[in-house]
């Protein structure tokens, strides 16, 4: 009986440390298509407020190319990824099975800046000019043609120059007369050295599909709980950057490499980013797809040849799993 009794003391300290352990987390590996920048706030608060955790998840990083992250989430490698609508579509057009389960941006967040003097205010004064592009892919071309489609011009109307992620230098440096870029980084960047500038965004003239969290029609219909949870959670992270930007600030601090050592000057900027980012985001319906914006999408893909029919639009595409 001695050494039953001595058992209890270790029994009930097991029972009270199994009662006071976290629940089995899911982790989830994110690509997001790019650098660790300021533009990722709300998924680094998600992860720092612990947003994800409360929903039994453990989101980790990745800084991938989307177009990687696509088609390893459509081979079911991968659960979920950030990326824009037309990788969607481009995916799906290959049998990728990809869904875009939450909008985070309702404002595609491309266009093309240019310096004041160039006299670029419509997408008409695009022509005859020379305009630095990373490359004749993703989002950046795409939102390109849309704009030369608001003015009525073709590809063949300009000369491109694929400059990588160098838009900035290039401008500065009078080595393109334009440049196309997300606009709530560069020309921010370009205002910060000093330069007077012009920008049009895609989205003053045509509504498409931008950044947002995709997933794959094997985990909507395997683990559409774990959807549930990543798209709450994700949404949570992107309320509440747009409601406490100075603290979503201070989070990305800890996920954005020497970010606390730049200059106040260049601090600045990137909390221009910040607030650029932020009035970008689909805050009025949160994480809501426009089937417009999906056919704007659809036609502007198959104009350029990149997909060669008409796609069903409504699987590529989920509202069910948004937050009440």
């Amino acid at each position: 009986m001695k050494k039953i009794r001595n058992l209890l003391p270790v029994i009930l300290t097991v029972v009270v440390l199994s009662a006071c352990a976290k629940p089995d987390m899911s982790t989830i590996k994110l690509p997001v298509g790019y650098i660790p920048n300021v533009q990722f706030a709300p998924l680094y608060v998600a992860i720092d407020k612990g947003f994800y955790a409360e929903e039994g998840l453990e989101v980790e990083m990745d800084y991938n190319m989307e177009t990687d992250s696509v088609a390893l989430l459509g081979a079911g490698e991968l659960q979920f990824a950030i990326a824009s609508g037309e990788q969607v579509l481009l995916g799906r057009a290959q049998e990728l099975p990809v869904v875009y389960v939450l909008n985070w941006y309702q404002d595609y967040p491309v266009g093309v800046v240019s310096k004041t003097e160039q006299a670029i205010t419509s997408p008409q004064d695009l022509a005859g000019k020379k305009i630095g592009i990373p490359g004749l892919y993703g989002a950046s071309y795409i939102g390109f043609i849309a704009l030369l489609n608001a003015g009525g011009l073709q590809e063949s109307d300009v000369t491109l120059d694929s400059i990588g992620y160098t838009q900035v230098e290039s401008l500065a440096n009078d080595m393109d007369d334009a440049a196309v870029i997300y606009v709530a980084n560069e020309p921010a960047k370009l205002r910060a050295e000093g330069y007077d500038v012009d920008v049009l965004a895609v989205s003053d003239y045509i509504s498409l599909v931008g950044n947002g969290l995709l997933t794959s029609q094997e985990m909507i219909e395997k683990q559409p709980d774990v959807v549930a949870a990543m798209v709450r959670a994700t949404s949570k992270g992107i309320q509440y950057t747009a409601a406490h930007p100075d603290e979503a600030y201070e989070i990305c601090t800890k996920y954005v490499d020497n970010l606390t050592s730049l200059s106040p000057q260049e601090q600045e900027v990137q909390r221009e980013v910040l607030a650029a980012s932020i009035e970008l985001y689909q805050l009025e319906q949160p994480g809501y797809s426009d089937p417009q914006a999906w056919q704007h999408m659809e036609d502007l893909l198959l104009q350029m040849g990149l997909i060669a029919q008409p796609l069903d639009l409504s699987a590529a595409f989920s509202n069910e799993f948004l937050p009440e």
